[in-house]
């Protein structure tokens, strides 16, 4: 998109007397001119805003597996090759060490 600068800029005041409506209006055209798909393509099209509370996630969780260990730092789980140093206490991952 091309910007003119010889125009004048909007000063605080200028800003401050924006209604909310025309900073809707502006924002609903933003992300309409940024969904530019075909027909066939918005079916995993997730929209901001959108109501997911109806979703069921579909994901299967294991438990900590005997080569694997808690990284006491970030919290995530690795496979024993990542681990930088471990105490009694304290596992710490490559990525933290």
């Amino acid at each position: 998109m091309a910007t003119d600068y010889d125009t004048p800029r909007k000063t605080d005041d200028d800003l401050a007397e924006d209604s909310i409506e025309e900073l809707k209006a502006t924002r609903t055209r933003v992300v309409v001119g940024l969904a530019d798909l075909e027909e066939g393509d918005n079916e995993s099209l997730e929209l901001p805003g959108a109501d997911l509370s109806d979703e069921q996630l579909t994901v299967q969780v294991l438990p900590r597996q005997a080569d694997e260990f808690t990284c006491t730092r970030c919290f995530l789980v690795h496979h024993r090759s990542r681990l930088a140093s471990s105490t009694r206490q304290d596992s710490v991952c490559l990525d933290c060490a």
